[in-house]
C-alpha cells in the first residue's frame, strides 16, 4: 500500500524536475494507488458449494504526465505513464514517453487552473482502508446469511441459488502542476449487489447496498431483500404488448440514467454529436417535474470525492432544472473547448477511472459522481401507484442499451425481476420475469414523467461509474413488448 506522503512527494519532485527541461511550457504530474477487492457469493441449495469465495484483489499504482511543449511557433501536447514506480525515476521515464508521444492538438487550450477549496476533507473510512481479510469474508457471509434466513423463514430451502458480490474500492492520488495545483485525495467505497433465485419457481429477486464507511453498510439487508423479492414474485403472469403507465423502481431508474440519460448529458457526447440534447441548451428536454444534477461533494455518498483527477474541487453541477437543460458534465479539456461568452461548463467531472479505480495510465475523461434526481413536487412511493392507477411496477431491468446510436434516443431493455401488475393503485399480480421488453425513446420517457418519490436510495448498476440517488418515478405511456415464450 502506497501512502499519501509518498504520492505527494513524487508529484512535487516531478514538477521540480520538469521545470528544468527544455521547451516545456506547462506540465501536470498525477500519481495514484488503488486496490479493488471482490468477494463472490455463490450458493446453491441442491449442490455442495462454498457459498462465499475467497477475496480477490487487484492493485494498480503509477504515474501519469501531461506535458505542454513548445515546438517552434506552435505547441504540442504529450502524455506518458509508468506503472508500479512512484519515484523520480518513474517521472523521468514517463516524461520521455510524453516527449516522444507529443502531438499538435488545436482544441487544447490550457491545463486546469486552481478553483477554490474542496468541500470535503478526511471523508474516507480508515477502517476500510485497513480492513482485514477475515472482515472482508465476514461481509460476504453476512450477505448470504440475510438471504438464506429469509428463505428459511418462508420454508424455502430447496432449489435456491444466491449469487452476487461484495466490492471494496480504496483509492489514493496526488496531483501537482505548473499552474499551481497541488492536492491529494483518499477515498473508500463499498458496494454489494445480491441476486437470489428460486429455480423451480423461475423467479429471482435483488438487493443492494452502497456506502463509504463500514458503519451503515449492510449486506445482510441486501441479501434479505433479494430473497423476499424473489418469494413475492412467485406465480407471475404474462402481459400483452401495449402502452402502459408504469412506475420505475430505483434500479430501473439507475439503469436508464447510467446507460442512457447521463451519457447524453456529457460534453463527450456533445463533442461527438451523439446526444439527443444537442443544441437544446435552455430548452425543455424533460417534464417540468424533473431536476437533475451531479454532486461529487455530498457527505457520505458513495460517489463523492474531494477533488477530481485534474485537481479541481468537486461540487454540484446542475444539468436539468424544472425540465430545462442548463448544463453538461465536463472535464477541463472539453470545458475550455466549448466555453464561450454566453456559456461555461464547470470542469468538475474529469476522472481517470479504469480497472476499478482512479488510474494513472489514462487521461481524464468525463465521468459522473453522485447523480441526484429530484422532483418539483415529491410524494411517498405508495402515492406513485395511485398516480398510474392501472399499469406496471417495474422493479429491475437488464441489458439496457441505445438503438441507432445515443443521439436517436431509442433504447431497449428487458424486465427481469421484482415487477408487478398494478390494479386500482395497488400492487396486484407479479409479472413473469424475462417476458417483457421495454422499447421506447428516452426523450419520450423524460417528457412523460408524472410523479417522483420523495424517498431516495444510493443505487449502482453493474459496470456503472456513478452512484444514483434514485427515487421511484411514475411515467405515462411506456411501450412494453411481450417476448415470445419457448416452444415445447
Amino acid at each position: 500500500m502506497t501512502d499519501i506522503k509518498t504520492l505527494r512527494e513524487c508529484v512535487r519532485n516531478g514538477i521540480d524536475f520538469i521545470k528544468t527541461q527544455k521547451d516545456v511550457i506547462d506540465a501536470e504530474v498525477f500519481a495514484s494507488w488503488n486496490e479493488h477487492i471482490t468477494v463472490r457469493l455463490n450458493y446453491t441449495s441442491d449442490i455442495p458449494c462454498n457459498g462465499v469465495h475467497e477475496p480477490k484483489s487487484t492493485q494498480f499504482s503509477g504515474i501519469g504526465l501531461l506535458v505542454v511543449f513548445k515546438a517552434g511557433k506552435e505547441i504540442k501536447v504529450g502524455f506518458g505513464s509508468v506503472s508500479h514506480n512512484i519515484t523520480l525515476k518513474g517521472v523521468k521515464e514517463a516524461f520521455q514517453k510524453a516527449k516522444k508521444n507529443k502531438i499538435s492538438d488545436p482544441d487544447f487550450k490550457s491545463l486546469p487552473l486552481p478553483m477554490g477549496k474542496p468541500a470535503l476533507e478526511n471523508y474516507h473510512d480508515p477502517e476500510v482502508m485497513n480492513i482485514s481479510d477475515e472482515a472482508i469474508v465476514n461481509l460476504g457471509w453476512s450477505g448470504l446469511k440475510g438471504a438464506i434466513t429469509a428463505y428459511n423463514q418462508k420454508h424455502f430451502n430447496k432449489s435456491v441459488i444466491i449469487g452476487g458480490d461484495i466490492s471494496i474500492v480504496k483509492e489514493r492520488m496526488a496531483i501537482a502542476s505548473t499552474k499551481g495545483i497541488d492536492d491529494f485525495d483518499e477515498s473508500t467505497m463499498l458496494t454489494t449487489n445480491i441476486t437470489s433465485m428460486i429455480e423451480k419457481e423461475n423467479v429471482k429477486g435483488t438487493g443492494w447496498s452502497a456506502g463509504t464507511h463500514l458503519a451503515g453498510f449492510d449486506p445482510e439487508e441486501a441479501g434479505r431483500n433479494s430473497a423476499e423479492s424473489a418469494i413475492n414474485t412467485i406465480g407471475g403472469v404474462r402481459i400483452s404488448s401495449g402502452t402502459y403507465n408504469v412506475v420505475l423502481g430505483r434500479q430501473p431508474v439507475t439503469d436508464l440514467f447510467t446507460n442512457i440519460v447521463i451519457p447524453a448529458l456529457s460534453l463527450s457526447s456533445v463533442n461527438s454529436s451523439d446526444t439527443p440534447f444537442l443544441g437544446k441548451m435552455g430548452k425543455k428536454i424533460t417534464s417540468e417535474l424533473l431536476t437533475i444534477s451531479d454532486n461529487g461533494a455530498i457527505p457520505g455518498a458513495a460517489g463523492s470525492k474531494k477533488i477530481t483527477c485534474e485537481g479541481i474541487p468537486t461540487g454540484r453541477t446542475e444539468l436539468v432544472h424544472n425540465g430545462l437543460l442548463v448544463g453538461f458534465l465536463a472535464n477541463n479539456y472539453l470545458s475550455r473547448k466549448f466555453e464561450n461568452i454566453f456559456t461555461s461548463f464547470p470542469p468538475r467531472n474529469g476522472f481517470r477511472y479504469y480497472n476499478g479505480g482512479r488510474n494513472h495510465s489514462v487521461q481524464p475523461k468525463v465521468s459522473p459522481t453522485n447523480i441526484v434526481i429530484e422532483g418539483k413536487e415529491e410524494m411517498p412511493s405508495q402515492s406513485l401507484l395511485s398516480k398510474i392507477n392501472n399499469g406496471i411496477y417495474i422493479g429491475r431491468i437488464w441489458y439496457t442499451y441505445p438503438i441507432n446510436g445515443l443521439a436517436a434516443g431509442d433504447f431497449t431493455s428487458t424486465i427481469i425481476a421484482d415487477s408487478y401488475i398494478v390494479t386500482n393503485g395497488k400492487i396486484d399480480t407479479p409479472l413473469k420475469p424475462n417476458t417483457v421488453r421495454i422499447n421506447n425513446n428516452i426523450v419520450d420517457i423524460l417528457h412523460n414523467v408524472i410523479a417522483v418519490s420523495e424517498d431516495k436510495k444510493q443505487t449502482i448498476v453493474w459496470g456503472g461509474e456513478e452512484v444514483v440517488l434514485a427515487p421511484e418515478i411514475a411515467v405515462h405511456g411506456v411501450k412494453l413488448d411481450n417476448i415470445a415464450g419457448f416452444i415445447s
